[in-house]
């Protein structure tokens, strides 16, 4: 993502993986994944995506695995905005000749507007129940 580089990121999935950003971007197959990221890039000038920490747990037969990765990205949109995206992605993992791929992510946005945290949160307890989250009890 930092590099804009969509033929390296790309490589990074599996051919019938499936990619859900949420808000109807929902997408099947590696060709769809690859024009929703040149896409959404287009609307970018510079983003950055840093890692905050996460888990992958591989199942018992070594060829899937699931994780959970806490992101933040700092943007400055075309139009010269800028903005925030506080989330995590839930994946599914396999193994494609040999190599780990995404099978499937999820983004789970907690946060995403202006920089200085202006715009509502998503995951406060009324948005949580709001999106149908299970065990909300704080």
């Amino acid at each position: 993502v930092v590099h804009r580089n969509g033929v390296q990121w790309s490589s990074t999935w599996a051919p019938d993986a499936v990619w859900d950003l949420g808000g109807g971007r929902y997408v099947e197959g590696i060709d769809a994944i690859v024009k929703l990221w040149y896409t959404a890039m287009g609307g970018f000038s510079a983003t950055v995506q840093t890692v905050l920490n996460g888990s992958v747990d591989v199942a018992d037969d070594g060829q899937s695995a699931t994780g959970r990765w806490y992101i933040q990205e700092h943007i400055l949109r075309a139009n010269g905005e800028t903005g925030i995206l506080l989330a995590h992605y839930d994946d599914a993992y396999t193994r494609v000749d040999g190599a780990w791929k995404f099978a499937r992510r999820f983004l789970q946005p907690h946060y995403q507007g202006a920089p200085d945290l202006s715009a509502p949160f998503k995951c406060t307890a009324d948005a949580l129940r709001e999106r149908g989250v299970e065990g909300v009890d704080v």
